[in-house]
């Protein structure tokens, strides 16, 4: 069985999907070169995994899953659903792995049975199957099994339930453990027109010159277009002390600009905070092992310099872990539920403030938009039903179920929705959102933050100033 059998409680989406349609965000984003931030949803916790060796049979993981999918998913899940879907991922994987080949794989479908044991016996066979009559066309075993572990999760027709393999678990485990890799300072973004970079101030990157708003167009000589968004990140870290050349140009214009810059030890914080017209102006960008921390801190320097007013920024922010969701909310919430979870037996589990109260910290606005979701939901669901605060912006993305981390004997994880939540007042948000307070429309760009054009932090610095005259 996977180890630990729930290793953390996550409340995410993930961001191929969270982001599905978007115009901007094509797949998600990245804090510095390599780890995923804000705005982002597939995030993981900072898991603390016990990387398997590998070296255990592709058989076995297969039943691992199957188990583990069965006991946990917060609905009932019929075993031939799992099955089809072993078959359809490992034919989808060989359609397109065997094309140039000319190659139409073929697999035939395998009943359940009637018991554990026959379905199994089920799973075995058609990866048998695959793997004897494909491995001599080249298609790696380990790839196969892949394959076969992404069409399972899929197969309960849930966004947040997937298979995750060892190399994105600790690219994502990094993420919201804060940092600290060797890279140039930078977030990273996807679009439909290639790769776009933010420096961030301070870091290497800013450093060397490079302004917001840089396509790139090579990397140490080489093109990058068409490649996908970890590629470029890992061509862009690298070991301290290390040099990289970037050649970009503009998101609007031509000129292009050579970066040779030496990558350093970077940490990205989750919170951007500043004061100003007298309100304590906090961004976060996802909910990570250090943001509590960070959100406190932030409250506090606003308290000390006299703030009249707060505003949080939940804009853009995909979620992250439920811990932190609630322990920020604790320091506006004096006590009560913060959020309830549900189980598919329906029992539930209702997580309390924490009793880090900081009095005081009232007018406050919190921002959300279309791409505010889970965690980000459960803090400002929260606030809006003890009216604690004014909701400025619009509807949320509205993710309302919770997932668990199972780690796998080879090193990667099972992501899989364990319960829904509902907020303080009772409200289920799955597909639904939450409405704010005081709608205010604003263009899907995350561009727009904090500038002159931002109407959302306008209308909030608005709504402050007439609250607090």
């Amino acid at each position: 069985m996977p180890s630990p059998v729930r290793a953390l409680i996550i409340a995410l989406a993930i961001a191929a999907a969270f982001f599905a349609g978007a115009w901007f965000f094509a797949s998600r984003a990245t804090s510095g070169p390599g780890a995923a931030r804000a705005p982002l949803a597939d995030q993981l916790a900072s898991l603390n995994l016990n990387l398997g060796s590998g070296n255990d049979s592709d058989n076995e993981l297969l039943r691992v899953a199957f188990d583990q999918v069965e006991q946990s998913y917060y609905k009932g899940v019929n075993p031939q659903t799992l099955i089809n879907g072993e078959r359809a991922g490992m034919l989808s994987y060989l359609k397109d792995k065997l094309k140039k080949k000319h190659v139409q794989p073929q697999i035939a479908a395998v009943p359940a049975g009637n018991d554990e044991t026959q379905a199994l016996s089920a799973l075995d066979s058609q990866l048998a199957f695959a793997r004897n009559r494909y491995a001599p066309l080249g298609v790696a075993p380990a790839d196969l099994t892949e394959a076969a572990l992404t069409g399972m999760l899929k197969s309960v027709g849930d966004t947040y339930t997937v298979y995750l393999p060892p190399a994105q678990i600790r690219a994502l485990n990094e993420q919201l453990n804060g940092g600290d890799f060797g890279g140039i300072g930078v977030f990273i973004y996807q679009l439909k027109n290639g790769v776009l970079l933010q420096p961030i101030p301070g870091l290497p990157a800013a450093r060397a010159g490079m302004q917001a708003g840089e396509l790139v167009d090579t990397i140490n000589g080489n093109s990058i277009k068409g490649f996908p968004l970890d590629r470029v990140e890992r061509m862009i870290r690298g070991p301290e002390g290390t040099r990289v050349t970037l050649k970009t140009h503009p998101y609007k214009g031509t000129v292009t600009h050579n970066f040779r810059i030496t990558r350093e030890i970077i940490h990205v914080p989750t919170v951007n905070a500043k004061m100003e017209n007298g309100f304590d102006y906090i961004r976060l960008s996802d909910f990570g092992q250090t943001s509590a921390a960070e959100i406190r801190k932030a409250l506090l320097d606003g308290k000390a310099k006299h703030a009249k007013g707060y505003i949080l920024d939940l804009r853009f922010n995909g979620g992250g872990l439920l811990d932190a969701a609630v322990n920020i909310s604790s320091y506006f919430v004096p006590h009560g539920t913060i959020v309830t979870e549900i189980d598919r037996a329906g029992d539930k589990d209702a997580k309390e403030a924490t009793g880090e109260y900081i009095p005081g910290l009232r007018p406050l606005v919190v921002l959300v938009n279309a791409y505010t979701a889970s965690s980000s939901e459960i803090t400002a669901g929260a606030l809006q039903d003890y009216k604690m605060a004014t909701l400025i912006g619009t509807q949320t993305y509205g993710k309302g179920v919770v997932q668990g981390i199972y780690t796998m004997p080879n090193g990667g994880a099972l992501k899989i929705t364990t319960e829904r939540y509902l907020t303080p007042a009772g409200r289920d948000i799955q597909h639904k959102g939450i409405a704010p307070d005081q709608h205010v429309a604003q263009t899907l760009d995350f561009r727009l933050i904090d500038t002159p054009k931002d109407k959302q932090l306008q209308a909030a610095k608005a709504y402050l100033d007439r609250f607090t005259r």
